[in-house]
């Protein structure tokens, strides 16, 4: 009975300081490894794009299509995803859910954390588009272009790796929760219809937007690993894991 109490005392204790404490995020065994292999991925599928002529002209034919097929609900859709998930809302958005977790939430390592993650997609996808360098579709070549773009930074999609690191940062703050699971399944499904948006509209190809699911994957899993690892010490403060759920005591002593 004692032995019940002391862990009682010790899960109050940890849920007392656990905004003092730094969270410790999920990450798959040889971390470093999974997040070198999707970057090499990402830069195979760039390369292999920018190489074969053929497979952009393909591409393209996809964004052709969608533009002589536009509606005007799933145009109105794809327009305020455009706005929503471009940098200066976006940052608004982190700035927004940081400042609440640090001034209503006195989290200050969660806000830390939660800005680090949700901005690790955009940081991947612009070392990217640096390297690839690949030229966005032709906007006179399509039926009805909505968003007219051109540029050398067609690959990969800033806006779908944005949506899919701010489904992780979000899912990290709340997993564990009744809201994990529901966060998840929203996350990833507001990503796709993000990623599907940017095909829609016609700055995007569909290899773009594929390969930001996997550099903002990899981004991230490079981040929790390099968290996990450093946080802690330059933070100052014990990570912080789940405390153990005490038995329940069947004697009501």
């Amino acid at each position: 009975m004692s032995q019940f109490a002391s862990r009682n005392a010790a899960g109050a204790g940890a849920c007392a300081v656990v905004r003092n404490r730094v969270p410790l995020l999920p990450q798959p065994r040889y971390w470093l490894l999974w997040a070198i292999a999707l970057s090499a991925a990402v830069l195979a599928i760039g390369f292999t794009v920018q190489m074969a002529a053929g497979v952009t002209a393909g591409e393209l034919g996809v964004d052709q299509e969608l533009s002589r097929h536009h509606v005007a609900a799933l145009t109105t859709l794809a327009m305020a995803l455009n706005t929503l998930f471009a940098p200066v809302a976006g940052a608004c958005i982190i700035l927004a859910i940081g400042l609440y977790l640090f001034l209503v939430r006195k989290s200050f390592v969660r806000a830390v954390m939660f800005v680090l993650v949700a901005c690790s997609g955009w940081a991947a996808s612009e070392v990217f588009k640096l390297i690839v360098a690949r030229y966005r579709p032709n906007p006179a070549l399509l039926f009805d272009p909505l968003a007219p773009e051109t540029g050398s930074n067609s690959f990969p999609s800033g806006h779908t790796a944005f949506a899919v690191a701010l489904a992780f940062a979000l899912y990290f703050l709340v997993r564990g929760t009744r809201w994990g699971v529901i966060t998840a399944w929203a996350g990833a499904v507001v990503a796709v219809v993000v990623a599907w948006s940017r095909i829609y509209i016609g700055v995007h190809y569909p290899s773009d937007v594929v390969a930001s699911f996997l550099a903002a994957t990899a981004a991230v899993i490079a981040l929790s690993g390099l968290w996990n690892r450093y946080a802690p010490r330059f933070l100052g403060a014990a990570p912080d894991e789940a405390p153990e759920e005490a038995p329940s005591n069947s004697n009501g002593s």
